[in-house]
């Protein structure tokens, strides 16, 4: 019958709008090239990808770090004696704090005198409030506020001979805990024309305030640039071209046979109090170098010892 869709072979009408009339391209499309495979970098969920994105993220990191570091805080140093003694020494003091009512005494009075000249601003406060500031009562109602020190980048300490034009000479130290001894040294490599000292920045001294005053100023004059970790410093060194010397009592060579060498870059590594230099610092080492001595004695303090060969290096540079 005709228009009867139920008959065998009827063509039954879609409910959809239009029909649709070959691939429409997609097909075509489909089989079109996409390009080159993306390196494995550059694909989001591979692993070389995540690895490529850490690693940037680590270099901008290092990049906005400053090439300077600071001890994280001020320290103060407390009592007549060692604000006057400080003062004299020209360690940086920002600032000296008296107690209100405390006794004026001569050094008090030479603590005012000395501040007034060195431009450093002097602030009374309650005792108190000094307590409080500094953590101590017995401050004898004086002290004064040291701020923390910059150090400089281990890297720098040769662009300082490049601009001297001279051949570099570092002391490295290597986990002194006297900040008295640190002190000395950074007098000595300032004195004997040393251009930076480099120091752990765990487990030994720093920058604090009896190094300053046992520098005696000189750590005005020299920079002190700390490192994370000794033994790839002085593998940057000696990829720099330095000459890596250690100072120890059981050396294989003596004082002497550096002098060979005082011409060239040369960087003189300083071990601790009692244990001297570490293992790991000794292996990097290119010479392990003895202090000759007429007298059985057992070994010189690391202030001394850095003294020596550093007054050594002078004269043979002279």
């Amino acid at each position: 019958m005709a228009g009867n869709s139920s008959r065998r072979g009827a063509i039954q009408k879609s409910n959809k709008k239009g029909a649709t009339v070959g691939s429409g391209g997609v097909r075509r499309r489909g089989l079109e090239a996409k390009g080159p495979t993306p390196k494995a970098e550059d694909r989001p969920y591979h692993k070389a990808h995540k690895k490529a994105q850490a690693a940037e993220k680590a270099a901008t990191q290092r990049a906005k770090s400053t090439r300077k570091r600071s001890t994280s805080d001020a320290e103060w140093i407390i009592g007549r004696n060692p604000v006057v003694e400080a003062l004299r020494e020209g360690v940086p003091v920002n600032g000296v704090y008296v107690a209100e009512g405390a006794e004026r005494d001569g050094r008090l009075r030479e603590a005012f005198q000395l501040a007034s000249e060195l431009s450093i601003s002097l602030l009374e406060v309650t005792k108190s409030e000094l307590d409080r500031m500094t953590g101590f009562n017995g401050h004898q109602g004086l002290a004064a506020r040291v701020p923390a020190y910059e150090y400089a980048h281990a890297d720098d300490l040769l662009d300082v001979a490049a601009e001297a034009g001279e051949a570099p000479l570092i002391v490295a130290i290597d986990h002194v805990t006297d900040p008295r001894n640190l002190g000395a040294i950074i007098r000595s490599a300032a004195a004997f024309g040393a251009h930076g000292v480099v120091i752990p920045d765990r487990r030994a001294a720093g920058m604090t305030a009896a190094a300053w005053k046992t520098a005696a100023g000189a750590a005005a004059r020299i920079k002190v640039a700390q490192t994370v970790n000794m033994t790839r410093q002085l593998k940057a060194y000696q990829d720099a071209g330095c000459m890596v010397v250690g100072l120890d009592m059981e050396g294989d060579f003596e004082l002497p046979d550096i002098a060979r060498h005082a011409s060239d870059p040369l960087v003189i590594v300083v071990g601790a109090e009692g244990n001297g230099i570490g293992r790991l610092v000794r292996e990097t080492c290119d010479q392990i170098v003895s202090i000759p001595m007429v007298n059985a004695v057992e070994s010189l303090n690391a202030g001394v010892a850095a003294s020596v060969v550093l007054y050594a290096v002078a004269q043979s540079r002279s």
